[in-house]
Parts: structure tokens; C-alpha cells; sequence
């Protein structure tokens, strides 16, 4: 196995327990610090704002040099900000630090496609991709349970400076792992932005902020679906969680050999499909307690097989703006994660069950895929015959040549 890549495996589960372990300590770090619940929620909303500002300020800003020398600043970045997030006194440097530790995300996970799909073997460039986002499918499965449970039980300090901790291993994995790949002498900001000029670009954030949306609808409310409508112990949440995150580990998998097997956007436009189906089985079977636990692992497996696909779309699409396209996606990937739990709250404001919201999941699914569908079509068939075309005229000549 590829080193580089397992130092990128690294990035992913630091990145992955930061972003997702906050939801379980939030009561914890608001009793600490002494300010109430809503006012804590904002270190959730400052984390994405984070994500979506630096991932196309920071690839823009650092364009000019090679991959490993940002992938080693955004660790360190991320490093420093959470550990004075760990050290905070009071409200405000909570806040302060918080947004400044999600900057680096969108940025790493841009990059680091990238960097994973060069580092890969030819016709394996996904699942190298989704070697890199196993690491938050692990921070999934185990990070983000065992740092809720130091939380609870310790102190959430104690977890953040693992967190942070994870970070310098990571900074120290890619300086010693990770091959110097030299950076690209065409590329300039100018040239990366000119990429969110073409409505195919736009039309791929919207696959991904509308498509991705549909998960989040359905995990933001997971905990009161399998109580309340299911009816499992409050104490058996943290089961299904564990469950959700091996389906979620299994799902990566699947989708980087699904993209690596045929056309990406495709492959997305079977994901979301599927992901649409799982949430109808899951609006229409919650109240069936013994069906909680498989679905928790079927859902999470479903609907984690599009990160791969997603982010090779991206890179397939965007030829010398690879990077900034990259994390472009991650940050729309943030806006699906907000968009899911916003309107999949709406019907519960309106006194519906909390299986609603995963009606509001399949709708965004739906689009997604009718959207990636819309793409396959017009945008990514039609650029795979003109490269297949282009192949066939490069081989051509020198056939030619060896026959004469």
C-alpha cells in the first residue's frame, strides 16, 4: 500500500473526528465554558463557514506551490487551531479558533484527491481517492464515539487534544510519506477560478450540495428516528452510530471500485438512485424496531458509496483546475451537510413524525441524481468520446510508423 496515501487515510480520520465529534460534546463544552446550547450550536455553523471559505481561498492562494509543501501547511494549520480550540478560556476564542481549524479541510480533501489519483495506478485513481476518505469513514465508526465518550466522561478538552494531537501525526506522516510531486508551473489563480465560469461546474455543486443533502437529512435526526419513532433506549444510540459508521466504512469501499468501473457521473447517478430508495424503505419501515439496526448499516453503506465518485467527477471535469475544483466540492458537500438539516427539520416544525425528514432525504437524493443524470448526458459522455477519440488518433500514427 501506498505510504502517501495512508498519510492522506490520516488527514481524513483528524479531519473527519474534528468536524463530527462536536455534535456529541456540544452540552458538554456549553456547561464548561458556561453559555447555553444555541449560542455552543455556533461552533458547528463556524466550523462549515470555516470549510467553505478555505477551500477555495486557501487552494487559490497557495496554487503556485507543490502539493506536499500545503498539505503540510494546512496540518499544521489545523494542528495550532485546535490545540488554542483545546486550551480556549471563554466564548469568543472558542469561536475564533473553531472557524479557523475548518479552514484547512475543503482545502486537504481538494488537494488530496488529487494528489491520491496521481499517486494511484492507472484505472485505479477512485479507489485510491477513496483510501483517503476511509480515514473519515473510521473517525465515523470509532473516532467520534470514543472522543463523545472522553467527553462525557472526562472532559471534552481531553478529546480535542487528541484531535489535535492527530493532526501533528498527520504533518509528520506526509513529511516523511508523502512524495515531493512537483507543482503545476501553468497553474495560476486566475486560470483555477475561470473554472466556476462554465455552468458544468455549477451544475456538479448543485449534484453535490442538493444530492448530499439527502444523508444529512436523514443522520441529522438519527438519534430522535430510532428512539422516538423506532423506539430503542436512548443508550442504544450510540450502537446504531457505530453501525451507521462501519456502513459508511464498507460504502467507501464499494464506491471507489463502482467509479473506477465505469464513467464516475454514472456511478453517481447509481448512488444517489439507490440512496433514494433506502430512504423510502427507511420513511416507511422506522417504526419497525427490529429493522433499525440493519438499516442504520444499509443507509450509511448506501449513502456513503458517492464521496468517490463525486470527487473523480470533479477532477475528470475540471482539466487544469483539478485542485480548485476538488475543493470547491468540499465545500459544497458542507452546504448539502447544512441544507439536509435545514429543510429536514421543516416538517418537524410542523409536528411530522421524525421519519420525515428522511422524506425530505429522498426528495434531495432525487434531484441529485436527476441532476448528475443531466450531466451525464450533456457534459461527461459526450468528453469521454472526445478523449477516446483523441486516443484512437495518438495510437493511430505510431501503428503506422511501426508498420513501415
Amino acid at each position: 500500500m501506498n505510504k502517501g496515501l495512508v498519510a492522506l487515510a490520516f488527514g481524513g480520520l483528524a479531519i473527519g473526528m474534528t468536524e463530527f465529534t462536536m455534535m456529541g460534546i456540544l452540552p458538554d463544552i456549553a456547561k464548561d465554558v458556561n453559555i447555553d446550547i444555541p449560542s455552543a450550536s455556533n461552533l458547528i455553523g463556524l466550523y462549515a463557514l470555516g470549510v467553505v471559505v478555505g477551500a477555495p481561498t486557501l487552494v487559490a492562494a497557495t496554487s503556485k506551490y507543490s502539493p506536499k509543501a500545503v498539505l503540510l501547511f494546512l496540518m499544521l494549520l489545523f494542528f495550532v487551531f485546535n490545540a488554542i480550540f483545546t486550551i480556549a478560556p471563554n466564548e469568543w476564542s472558542l469561536f475564533i479558533s473553531r472557524f479557523v481549524a475548518g479552514l484547512p479541510h475543503g482545502a486537504f480533501f481538494g488537494i488530496g484527491s488529487v494528489v491520491a489519483a496521481k499517486l494511484a495506478k492507472p484505472g485505479k485513481e477512485a479507489q485510491a481517492i477513496s483510501m483517503m476518505f476511509t480515514g473519515m469513514t473510521i473517525a465515523n465508526l470509532a473516532g467520534v464515539p470514543l472522543g463523545t465518550y472522553i467527553g462525557h466522561h472526562y472532559s471534552w478538552r481531553i478529546t480535542y487534544a487528541i484531535i489535535s494531537t492527530l493532526g501533528l501525526i498527520t504533518f509528520l506522516a506526509i513529511y516523511f510519506w508523502m512524495p515531493k510531486l512537483p507543482p503545476d508551473k501553468q497553474n495560476n489563480v486566475v486560470h483555477q477560478i475561470g473554472y466556476f465560469k462554465r455552468w458544468d461546474a455549477w451544475l456538479i455543486v448543485a449534484v453535490i450540495a442538493i444530492g448530499t443533502g439527502g444523508l444529512f437529512a436523514w443522520i441529522s435526526y438519527i438519534s430522535k428516528l430510532v428512539t422516538s419513532v423506532s423506539g430503542l433506549h436512548p443508550d442504544e444510540v450510540s450502537s446504531v452510530m457505530i453501525l451507521v459508521g462501519c456502513g459508511m466504512f464498507v460504502g467507501n469501499i464499494i464506491g471507489g471500485k463502482l467509479a473506477d468501473s465505469m464513467l464516475p457521473t454514472k456511478a453517481a447517478v447509481i448512488c444517489f438512485s439507490a440512496m433514494a430508495i433506502c430512504l423510502v424503505v427507511v420513511f416507511f419501515t422506522a417504526h419497525i424496531k427490529g429493522l433499525a439496526y440493519p438499516m442504520a448499516f444499509i443507509t450509511g453503506m448506501i449513502a456513503f458509496t458517492i464521496g468517490s465518485p463525486l470527487q473523480l467527477m470533479l477532477i475528470n471535469n475540471a482539466q487544469g483546475s483539478e485542485t480548485f475544483a476538488a475543493a470547491g466540492g468540499q465545500a459544497a458537500f458542507n452546504v448539502g451537510n447544512s441544507l439536509g438539516a435545514y429543510f429536514g427539520a421543516i416538517p418537524i416544525a410542523y409536528g411530522y413524525g421524525y421519519n420525515y425528514p428522511s422524506a425530505i432525504g429522498i426528495l434531495m437524493a432525487s434531484i441529485g441524481a436527476i441532476l448528475a443524470y443531466i450531466f451525464l448526458i450533456k457534459y461527461a459522455i459526450p468528453n469521454h468520446k472526445r478523449k477516446e477519440a483523441a486516443n484512437r488518433k495518438e495510437i493511430e500514427p505510431l501503428s503506422d510508423i511501426l508498420a513501415e
